[in-house]
């Protein structure tokens, strides 16, 4: 019970949160009436206040949430859903590849604080709306796959490959290399 309520002003504290006054919220990229083709990269803008990820409560700061084709209200202090209409940018992501069946789309960002709640009074863009002319072979996928897809990309690159014994070299003796477990015992107990 005494946990609980010493946890009441920092859930309070989440919810309904106050936003600066001149802070803003708008699309970069794309533009309202755009048309785009297959997967677009979307890119978020936001002033006088800061991008963090979820989970941490810095004061004027919070996190990016696309609301996709979405009609609901969005209320003060309200927690944001997560669902194919309703994307979070947890990571502290300002941009992202969408990818949307063709046809016209409503796109709005909502700014949510460290718990995904939104602020009070909320803090949202202009909502505008983008055709997509001619979506990927992947249209059929749901838009919470292509999300999850979207934010995992990695640059990955290749390791160089060791270089390769000399001709003449005799083979390596394999009495003298250490596996890892060798060269743990000998870190802890002096044997080899």
């Amino acid at each position: 019970m005494a946990i609980a309520l010493m946890l009441l002003p920092s859930l309070a504290w989440g919810q309904g949160t106050a936003a600066p006054k001149d802070a803003s919220l708008y699309f970069v990229s794309p533009a309202d009436g755009d048309t785009v083709k297959g997967a677009f990269r979307c890119r978020f803008g936001l002033r006088n206040m800061g991008v963090t990820h979820a989970g941490d409560s810095f004061a004027n700061s919070g996190h990016h949430h696309l609301l996709i084709d979405s009609d609901e209200p969005i209320s003060p202090g309200e927690p944001i859903p997560q669902d194919r209409k309703h994307l979070h940018y947890g990571a502290g992501e300002t941009e992202a590849l969408v990818e949307l069946p063709p046809g016209k789309h409503t796109l709005q960002l909502v700014l949510g604080d460290g718990m995904h709640f939104n602020f009070d009074p909320p803090l949202v863009s202009k909502k505008i709306t983008i055709t997509v002319s001619n979506a990927s072979q992947r249209h059929g996928e749901s838009l919470a796959h292509v999300h999850r897809r979207s934010r995992h990309l990695q640059v990955r690159t290749a390791r160089p490959a060791p270089p390769a014994p000399a001709p003449d070299a005799p083979p390596p003796d394999p009495s003298k290399s250490a596996s890892a477990v060798d060269f743990i015992k000998n870190q802890l107990f002096g044997t080899k």
